[in-house]
This record gives C-alpha cells, sequence and structure tokens, in this order.
C-alpha cells in the first residue's frame, strides 16, 4: 500500500450523488486497493450539517484506506492539495429558467472552483466535472484554474451515457454488457449527444449485424437506432425523473468512480468529454465527448474513428450547441 493518501476533492458532497461516491470512493472502488484517500468534502453552508453525517457514517466504516476526511464551505480548503477533484455540486434547471440564466447560475459556482484549484491544488491534480451543464462547466473551470493547471487535466462526464448505450444494447441483443465494446458518445452531455454504435462489437461481431439478426433485417435495426435507442439513450436521465420521481444518482456515482478509474488506471476504449485540439473538426478549446483511451497519465482522443454521413450531422448538430454554450458564457464576460 502506498504510504501517502491520495487527496480527493468532491464538491456538493452533502448531496446525494455525493453521498452515493464517497463510501466507493472509501472503499477503493475508485483508484484501487492499493491507495490510501484522503477525502476533503466541499458543501455551502446549508449543507455542511449533511456533510458531516456523512462523514461519522464513514467513520463508522473503519475503511483501512481511508486516511481522514475534512469538511469545510471554503474552496481554498477544500482544494488545497487536491490531487483528484470530482465537481458534483451545481445548479439545477428551474422552472421558467432560460439556458442563458443557467449558465451564468453555474459560472458563479465554476469560476470560483476553478479560480481555487488553480491556486492551491496538486501539480498533478485532475478535475471531472459531473455537475450539468457538465462541458461547459468544466470549460468555465478549466479558463478559471488557468494559467496554473493545463486545461487538458479537465474533462466533463459522458461516461454515465457511454454505460446506458452498452446497457440498451445488451438488452436488445440479449446479451451481458460486458460482450459489447466500441460503443462511443460524440459531442455534449445533453439531448443532442451522439450514441454511435457504428464501430461497436458484441463479441467480436459488429453490433450492427447483432441487430440486424436480431430485430429481423437492417432496415429494421436502423429505424430502432434512430426512434429508439439513440432518443432513449439521450433522454434517460428525464425518464428516471419520471419512473423513480428523482435524478439519476447511483448511476451517474458509478459513472464517475468508473470515469477516475479508468483515467487514473487505463482503459482501450471509453467515452469522455475531454479539451478539443482540433480532433473532428471540433473548434479548438471546447469540451468536448469522444471516443478516448487512457495509459494511467489522462485521457487522450482516439482519433481515426470514422463517422458516415448521418453520424457527422448529429456530432456536428452537438457540437453547434456546445459552440452556442460556449458563446454565451463568453457574453457573460467569463471566458
Amino acid at each position: 500500500m502506498a504510504s501517502a493518501p491520495t487527496t480527493v476533492t468532491i464538491t456538493g458532497a452533502g448531496g446525494q450523488i455525493g453521498y452515493a461516491l464517497l463510501f466507493r470512493i472509501a472503499a477503493g472502488d475508485m483508484l484501487g486497493t492499493d491507495r490510501p484517500v484522503r477525502l476533503r468534502l466541499l458543501e455551502i453552508p446549508q449543507g455542511l450539517r449533511a456533510a458531516e453525517g456523512a462523514a461519522l457514517e464513514l467513520q463508522d466504516c473503519a475503511f483501512p484506506l481511508l486516511h481522514d476526511v475534512d469538511i469545510t464551505d471554503d474552496p481554498l480548503t477544500a482544494f488545497q492539495g487536491a490531487n483528484i477533484a470530482l465537481l458534483v455540486g451545481a445548479r439545477p434547471r428551474g422552472p421558467g429558467m432560460e439556458r442563458a440564466d443557467l449558465l451564468a447560475a453555474n459560472a458563479g459556482i465554476f469560476g470560483p472552483q476553478g479560480a481555487a484549484i488553480g491556486a492551491v491544488a496538486a501539480d498533478d491534480v485532475r478535475v471531472v466535472v459531473v455537475g450539468n451543464p457538465a462541458n461547459t462547466n468544466a470549460l468555465i473551470a478549466a479558463a478559471s484554474a488557468a494559467p496554473h493547471v493545463p486545461a487538458d487535466r479537465f474533462s466533463a462526464l459522458t461516461r454515465l451515457d457511454h454505460s446506458r448505450a452498452v446497457g440498451q444494447l445488451a438488452e436488445a441483443i440479449g446479451v451481458g454488457p460486458g460482450a459489447i465494446e466500441g460503443v462511443a458518445i460524440w459531442g455534449n452531455h445533453s439531448a443532442t449527444q451522439f450514441p454511435d454504435v457504428s464501430h461497436a462489437r458484441v463479441d467480436g461481431m459488429p453490433v450492427l449485424d447483432a441487430l440486424a439478426e436480431r430485430l429481423g433485417g437492417q432496415d429494421a435495426a436502423t429505424a430502432w437506432l434512430d426512434d429508439v435507442f439513440i432518443p432513449r439513450v439521450a433522454k434517460r436521465g428525464a425518464e428516471i425523473i419520471e419512473v423513480r420521481g428523482s435524478s439519476s444518482v447511483a448511476s451517474a456515482a458509478n459513472a464517475a468512480i468508473e470515469h477516475v478509474r479508468d483515467e487514473q488506471r487505463g482503459t482501450p476504449w471509453t467515452s469522455a468529454a475531454v479539451l478539443s485540439r482540433g480532433e473532428y473538426g471540433v473548434p479548438e478549446g471546447l469540451v468536448c465527448s469522444f471516443p478516448v483511451t487512457s495509459d494511467g497519465d489522462g485521457y487522450r482522443i482516439v482519433e481515426g474513428v470514422g463517422l458516415d454521413a448521418r453520424g457527422r450531422r448529429r456530432f456536428e448538430a452537438s457540437v453547434a450547441e456546445l459552440v452556442a454554450e460556449r458563446d454565451a458564457v463568453r457574453a457573460l464576460g467569463v471566458l
């Protein structure tokens, strides 16, 4: 076991997703059973008591990997020496709230958090934004951390969309999720995202062929992808709210853990929203979802993945939404 604990900062730690994260991180699910952790919990003043209660439960679990837990409402204290930061807390969209209002509200959260990360986080800090609109919130935080933290240390969560896509395919084909590989999420973490299966395989067989066999032909498979699969993956969060009565919690926490795990420990392929350097024609500087790989030292975009005309149209529509969000934030004077 390593002697020095990894400092993990979680914002919105008193909320439901934060609560779902804490115990799995302390148990070693995110970084492995060879890395002790120090948890720093950042909350707004109204959420401190909930975070304090979670800290009491963490103590009662007596996790061998958990070095200590600190709770604060001060970003400079929370991000001091942070090696990994999960930015979970965000302003949700309320009734009648326009997109510009939502972006402005979140700029007031992620701007100061990014500045604190730039001021006091560890030199090797990696940041994943979970709170929506995640891609643009990551852009805001990265801009606010500059020049002290490279922008490519910031990413946004589209692993939940990736896992949702795998789960829907597995059910449609009649296999376990572990049999499916090569799914990609392109674009924004929003209803415009493009869940792409054109390069996916199931037990070595193209997913498109497996769907055609299962559904009665290629036309039926294409219709299912366009009319059922893509809309359901993109709107799965709304479906869960309607059925469950509240938003995705455990699945979002699980996706955040898997995102950090694979970034830290390596993976040959997954999906994540990362900084664009112009790949696939995406404007440089946007935080956009791509297929990515990792050798344990951060995500890198997988290049050379083909997109047909149908896929390219969907991807470009999602990128256009990201550009509009960026421009709206610029108009606020944030970037």
